[in-house]
């Protein structure tokens, strides 16, 4: 029985140092991932474009090449501005979208990237406003934009499967294990935000 404890945590502990391993090649300088978006209003129509750029880091890019699919997750907030006063939300809206490699070429939600995943045009968003605006109505909109390749959730699949300890309740890990895994996802994680004004029709 002690044998077995002592293989296991061997097994959990070469699995978080390959975890680890992974991060390596991020240490050195990388573009800062950012967003952006561009906004129009027509009527009461508001339509906005987010994109995202350098969100594919080398080693992300390894991984996803590898086979891993990246999940795109982004959150566009329609604001209308009030002077001398916080901006008032107008709407919002979250949406996912999956970003891998197959057939030698990037796809966004199977849409082709022949440019590959250094800009990445997201599904544009569009609200209807309930009355049209009037004279001197400002709006702009905030894009966040986070980009997973590898969650705490998988990496601790894969340690409950090197370790093959289960409870009755399901996969178990001690908390140290579940902090390292967690912070490992997020080292390959990547996130910016931006705001754009909403243009209005002359």
């Amino acid at each position: 029985m002690a044998r077995t404890r002592i293989r296991a945590g061997q097994r959990l502990g070469a699995a978080l140092v390959a975890a680890a391993g992974l991060l390596a090649p991020m240490a050195h300088a990388e573009e800062e991932p950012r967003a952006s978006c561009s906004a129009i209003l027509s009527g009461r129509r508001v339509v906005a474009r987010p994109e995202a750029f350098a969100f594919i880091s080398p080693e992300l890019d390894r991984l996803v090449r590898l086979g891993m699919a990246g999940r795109v997750e982004v959150e566009v907030t329609l604001w209308r501005r009030r002077s001398l006063w916080f901006n008032a939300r107008v709407d919002g809206t979250r949406l996912t979208q999956v970003l891998a490699f197959t057939r030698g070429s990037y796809v966004l939600d199977g849409r082709p990237l022949p440019e590959g995943p250094g800009a990445l045009e997201l599904e544009r968003v569009a609200w209807m406003l309930e009355e049209r605006p009037e004279a001197g109505d400002r709006y702009l909109v905030q894009v966040e934009v986070r980009l997973h390749v590898v969650t705490a959730a998988s990496l601790g699949r894969v340690a409950s499967w090197l370790t093959q300890e289960k409870s009755a309740q399901g996969e178990e890990r001690s908390g140290l294990t579940g902090t390292v895994l967690r912070s490992v996802a997020e080292d390959l994680s990547r996130g910016a935000s931006g705001r754009c004004e909403v243009t209005l029709p002359p």
